[in-house]
C-alpha cells in the first residue's frame, strides 16, 4: 500500500499556479507535479470558505449533509504564558468518521500539519481525536490570522514561539516551523506506510511572507500600499507579498518531494494537491484581477459560483498516473474519501456521498459519475448550488430572500456564468430545483443560522 499525501492550501484560485495559467507567480514545484502528474480542470471545493469545506474533505459528506455548513468559532478564555489561546472552530462530533480514522484502521501512521479548524484541543473535533497520530499547527482559524503568531498546537500542547509579537514581521515565520514538522513526519515515519495531511494555512492573508522571498519580486509591479481592514494588517508591497506566499508555499512543497527522494519512498507515495476554495474578495489586501487569479471564471471566496469552488486538484504517482495527463472529469473534495479509501483497502463508510475517482485517476474504464455535484453553504447570505453535467443552478441570499428564484447557466457554452439561460429550460430549472429541496438536511446544531431556507 503506498503512503498519501493530501495537500489542501488556503484559498488558492483556479488560476495562481503556473500549470493552470498563471503568469506573474512562480510556482515549479507544482508545475512539475503537474507535468509528471495528472491535472483536473473541473475539480470543486465541498464549500466557499474554510471550516464546511475541510469537513466535506474529511468527512466525504457534501453540503447538504455535512455537520458544519458555516464557519463558526468557539470563544476561550483560556490564556498559556499570558498568552491569549483561541478557541478553535465548532467541533465535529465523534460519530463523524474521517479520513485518518479509516487510513489509521488499514495501519497507517497518519499526521496532520497545518490549519484544522474542525475542533479545538480536548474537543471531539481535536484531530488526535479523529484519527490522527500526532498534529502540529493552527488549529484555529483565528489564530491563523497572522503568520508571525504567539504560538502554535503541538498535539495536546501550546508551542510558545519566542519573539513573536503578532506583527508585520516576526522571529519564526509559522508556515516555515509547520513545514519543518511535516518534513520530520516524513523521515520519522519513512520505514512504515503513512497518511500526511498537510493543510497549510497559505496563501491565506494576512499578507506576511519572509524578507527574502518578498525580495524575489519587490520591485516587479506597480505597488500600492494598502490600510489595515477587516482585521489584517497593512503591508506595503502587498502584490509582491502575495506572489512571494503562493511561491514560498510551492517551496515547502518542493521540499516535501525532495525528503521523499531522499528517504528512497517516492516511488511509493501518491501525493493529491488541492485548494479549500477560490481566492480571496478582499482586492485591496490581494489583487486578483493583476493575477488573473480566477481567470475567466465569476466569483471568489464565499461565493457558489464557480470562481468560488471550483480550484486546482493535481495526482502524483509514479508508475500508476501518466504523466503529463488533463482530465475534464468533474469530481469534488467530498470524493476524496472514497478515493484514499480505494487506495489502502478500506471501506467506505455507508451515509458518504463520496464516489472513488481512482479509476479516473489511474486512467482506467468503468469510472462511475455523479448524477450530479451539490452545494448547501449556510455564509455569505445563504446559498445553494447545483452542478448536473454541463448544468449549474445557484440560488443566492436565502436568509433574506427564502423564495429566491433560481439562476441556471450552461458552463459547456458560459464558463464565466454570464447569461442565465433559466427561462429557457424551465425543465432542467425544475430538476435541479427538486434535488435542492430534497438532497439536504436539517443540521442537528441549532446555535448556527443553518436551515433557515427552505
Amino acid at each position: 500500500k503506498p503512503n498519501i499525501i493530501l495537500i489542501n492550501v488556503d484559498d488558492l484560485g483556479w488560476q495562481e499556479l503556473g500549470a493552470y495559467g498563471q503568469k506573474k507567480i512562480k510556482t515549479p514545484h507544482l508545475d512539475k507535479m503537474a507535468a509528471e502528474g495528472l491535472r483536473f480542470t473541473q475539480f470543486y471545493a465541498g464549500a466557499a470558505v474554510c471550516a464546511p469545506s475541510r469537513c466535506n474533505l474529511m468527512t466525504g459528506k457534501h453540503g447538504g449533509h455535512a455537520y458544519v455548513r458555516d464557519n463558526y468559532e468557539v470563544r476561550s478564555h483560556k490564556k498559556v504564558d499570558g498568552k491569549h489561546i483561541y478557541g478553535g472552530q465548532f467541533p465535529i462530533p465523534d460519530s463523524e468518521i474521517t479520513i485518518a480514522e479509516l487510513l489509521k484502521e488499514q495501519g497507517y501512521a497518519t499526521g496532520c500539519f497545518g490549519k484544522w479548524g474542525l475542533g479545538g484541543q480536548g474537543t471531539t473535533g481535536d484531530p488526535l481525536n479523529q484519527g490522527f497520530d500526532t498534529y502540529y499547527g493552527y488549529n484555529c482559524q483565528r489564530n491563523a490570522h497572522n503568520l508571525y503568531p504567539h504560538y502554535l498546537e503541538d498535539n495536546d500542547e501550546i508551542d510558545i514561539l519566542e519573539g513573536n509579537t503578532r506583527g508585520l514581521t516576526g522571529e519564526i515565520y509559522g508556515p516555515q516551523i509547520v513545514a519543518d514538522n511535516m518534513l520530520k513526519f516524513i523521515k520519522d515515519n519513512r520505514s512504515k506506510r503513512f497518511f500526511l495531511y498537510y493543510p497549510t494555512v497559505l496563501p491565506h492573508l494576512p499578507l506576511q511572507a519572509p524578507d527574502e522571498d518578498i525580495a524575489v519580486y519587490k520591485g516587479k509591479w506597480k505597488e500600492e500600499p494598502h490600510k489595515k481592514g477587516r482585521g489584517y494588517l497593512p503591508h506595503p508591497t502587498p502584490r509582491a507579498c502575495y506572489a512571494a506566499m503562493i511561491s514560498f508555499m510551492d517551496k515547502q512543497i518542493g521540499r516535501m518531494f525532495a525528503e521523499l527522494e531522499k528517504q528512497g519512498i517516492a516511488d511509493n507515495t501518491v501525493v493529491i494537491f488541492t485548494s479549500d476554495n477560490g481566492t480571496t474578495f478582499l482586492k485591496s489586501q490581494v489583487d486578483y484581477e493583476f493575477f488573473e487569479s480566477v481567470g475567466p471564471l465569476r466569483g471568489l471566496k464565499g461565493s457558489l459560483h464557480e470562481g468560488g469552488i471550483r480550484v486546482p486538484m493535481i495526482v502524483w504517482w509514479p508508475g500508476k498516473v501518466k504523466a503529463g495527463r488533463v482530465t475534464d472529469f468533474e469530481a469534488t473534495q467530498y470524493d476524496l474519501l472514497a478515493t484514499l479509501s480505494d487506495i489502502s483497502g478500506a471501506t467506505t463508510p455507508k451515509g458518504t456521498d463520496s464516489l472513488s475517482i481512482l479509476p479516473e485517476i489511474l486512467g482506467q474504464d468503468g469510472q462511475k459519475r455523479h448524477e450530479y455535484l451539490f452545494w448547501d453553504f449556510a455564509g455569505y447570505g445563504g446559498q445553494l448550488a447545483v452542478r448536473m453535467g454541463k448544468w449549474k443552478g445557484i440560488k443566492k441570499n436565502l436568509y433574506h430572500n427564502p423564495n429566491a428564484k433560481l439562476e441556471l447557466y450552461d458552463l459547456e457554452a458560459d464558463i464565466g456564468e454570464k447569461n442565465n439561460v433559466v427561462a429557457k429550460y424551465p425543465e432542467i430549472a425544475k430538476k435541479i430545483e427538486k434535488i435542492m429541496l430534497e438532497d439536504r438536511t436539517e443540521p442537528t446544531v441549532d446555535r448556527f443560522k443553518f436551515g433557515k431556507y427552505k
